[in-house]
């Protein structure tokens, strides 16, 4: 696969929210430690403006569950997903296009040739697989997995993997959610300088160009304090932070795919970033969840709809 140049990421680069070694960028959501950190020495926020980039007009979603076959870790932990994990997520990406949250998204647009295209509410859960390969040897220092990491740059590589084993296809309508086990850290590169659940819950970016191009989010398993929320429509700690977790990055991947879209000029906070960690009101499920999408309950973070300049749970 083709790493793009930093040029190709815009002055987006330059944000809090954004971790890059000059060739690949990643777009995080940072722990909720670190989310209050940033909120208190940001400038306050204003609207999303329009960078130039493209957006993805619509989204079709692929779960990748990497889950080795030798079930274990690279230190000898065992593995681990909890039994309502794949479920609930997969019922989530099934459940997430034509509702409140991916609505929001089609106020934003991308200009290509002097036409104004705007995000379609029409994405759709395509595909979901169960990845046996064995994690590779670590390549990072995970603080919070002792002797359990992986690189940005290897997970880039196990997600072509996926996508050649079973005949897939990339392109900028796609994007590929890899969930890692339990006790499975991961970094930015090798250095170490930005890892999970000590400096993001998850991100996004991608790597390719035109028909081979691969958005994807990286979703570590969130079963540790910083990454979880406390309302639990399943019942499951890890399965709903993840659900939640995942909307956050979708719906930032939909208005900002390539880092150099949508964001805001202030801070460069996405969509999902200027309303992070935050729910509003809990209406369903006996106060445990902010959504019922096909008789499915989530509990989602709002994201921002630049028509009431605030963040919202239900878009336009």
């Amino acid at each position: 696969f083709m790493l793009l140049p930093l040029s190709s990421f815009a002055q987006d680069a330059s944000s809090p929210y954004v971790v890059s070694d000059g060739i690949s960028s990643i777009h995080i959501l940072p722990t909720q430690d670190v989310n209050k950190e940033l909120k208190g020495n940001l400038p306050l926020s204003g609207a999303l403006t329009y960078h130039g980039g493209p957006v993805m007009v619509t989204q079709s979603t692929y779960a990748i569950f990497w889950l080795p076959a030798s079930g274990h870790l690279q230190n000898g932990a065992a593995t681990h997903m909890s039994a309502l994990y794949q479920p609930v997520l997969k019922a989530f990406l099934a459940d997430y296009a034509g509702h409140g949250i991916s609505n929001n998204s089609t106020q934003y647009y991308q200009v290509v040739s002097s036409t104004t295209t705007y995000v379609h509410d029409t994405s759709g859960f395509a595909a979901a697989v169960v990845d046996t390969d064995a994690y590779p040897a670590s390549g990072c220092t995970d603080s919070a997995t002792p002797g359990d990491c992986i690189t940005d740059e290897q997970i880039q590589a196990e997600i072509q993997h996926v996508i050649t084993a079973n005949h897939w296809t990339a392109g900028p309508a796609k994007m590929f959610l890899m969930f890692t086990s339990s006790g499975e850290g991961s970094c930015f590169n090798s250095g170490s300088s930005s890892c999970a659940y000590t400096a993001y819950c998850a991100y996004h970016g991608y790597f390719g160009s035109g028909s081979s191009e691969v958005i994807y989010g990286n979703e570590p398993y969130l079963d540790r304090a910083g990454c979880t929320i406390s309302n639990l429509p399943h019942g499951d700690l890890a399965a709903d932070s993840s659900a939640n977790v995942a909307s956050h990055e979708m719906t930032e991947a939909a208005t900002d795919p390539q880092l150099n879209a949508w964001w805001d000029s202030g801070n460069g906070e996405e969509i999902g970033d200027l309303c992070g960690w935050t729910f509003g009101t809990n209406t369903w499920d006996s106060g445990k969840a902010n959504q019922m999408w096909n008789g499915d309950f989530y509990e989602l973070q709002r994201e921002y709809d630049n028509h009431v300049s605030g963040c919202v749970q239900v878009g336009p």
